[in-house]
């Protein structure tokens, strides 16, 4: 797969119903580690344009779930289905074919390289077989200005340079860069001040409405209310609900995460046996 430098919105097959197929669907997703049962028959939409909220308590299973979407866990059971389609998913080399990227929380990037080496790291563009630092640098600058990312003073900054909103940044337009459809991001606002957090959450934004599918993993209700256009709580490794953002409160979705339902909402008393 070749970079672009611009994410673009296409336009998602639709289902029997006339509603947008997911870009990514879960489907029945088990997991277990031993005799430790782990993930429960879990479901996960994501749709292109939209930003899908994952939350839940600390072992709910969040990041069980993520490392199953980006196949450095091999899932038990259940469907992985892409633009509508059954995929088989053995391996993180399948999820980036599929144009699945994720940004985990401590970034992955190497401090000693400057922002175009660790967008490029380890997809290097060459010609005549050496680096072609050119292009790279071209492509880098564009994923940059197409995200409308204007804190970066240079691309030829040293990640150390950068703070953490500018990392946040750079490991998003890292990730975009290689003709993904479907983002996600791993607490991407946590430790980032006020300032820093506005910049990143505009940049989610900019992700969706560029006609990425974005799934983001946190625990600040404030920001997943700020920019998700709808919620999947999980809770001890069960979907407890999926809801739309504006058809919901907050209190709700602290209820979803932390007894599995809220009101008509959420698991029933059965299955959270």
């Amino acid at each position: 797969m070749g970079p672009t430098s611009t994410p673009a919105a296409t336009a998602a097959p639709s289902g029997p119903d006339g509603a947008a197929t997911p870009l990514l669907s879960l489907r029945g997703i088990d997991k277990s580690f031993g005799a430790v049962q782990v993930l429960h028959g879990v479901d996960l939409d994501v749709r292109a344009g939209e930003v899908t909220a994952l939350v839940g308590d600390n072992g709910a299973g969040k990041s069980t779930l993520v490392k199953c979407v980006a196949g450095i866990y091999t899932t038990d059971g259940g469907q992985y289905l892409f633009e509508g389609r059954p995929v088989t998913v053995n391996g993180p080399k399948d999820t980036a074919d599929l144009g699945v990227e994720v940004v985990y929380q401590d970034l992955a990037l190497c401090d000693n390289l400057d922002i175009v080496q660790n967008m490029f790291l380890g997809r290097e563009k060459k010609k005549a077989g050496v680096l072609d630092e050119t292009t790279m640098e071209e492509l880098a600058r564009q994923t940059l200005a197409s995200l409308s990312v204007r804190t970066v003073r240079s691309v030829r900054q040293l990640v150390a340079s950068l703070s953490g909103g500018q990392r946040q940044t750079v490991a998003i337009a890292k990730a975009v860069l290689w003709n993904s459809k479907v983002v996600l991001l791993d607490e991407p606002t946590a430790a980032l001040g006020v300032a820093q957090t506005r910049q990143v959450l505009d940049l989610v934004r900019r992700l969706a409405d560029n006609g990425l599918g974005v799934v983001l993993i946190s625990h600040n209700l404030s920001d997943v209310f700020e920019v998700a256009d709808s919620i999947t709580a999980l809770y001890l490794g069960r979907s407890a609900a999926t809801v739309r953002t504006r058809d919901v409160t907050s209190s709700q979705v602290v209820e979803l995460i932390t007894t599995g339902r809220s009101g008509e909402l959420g698991l029933t008393a059965a299955a959270q046996d």
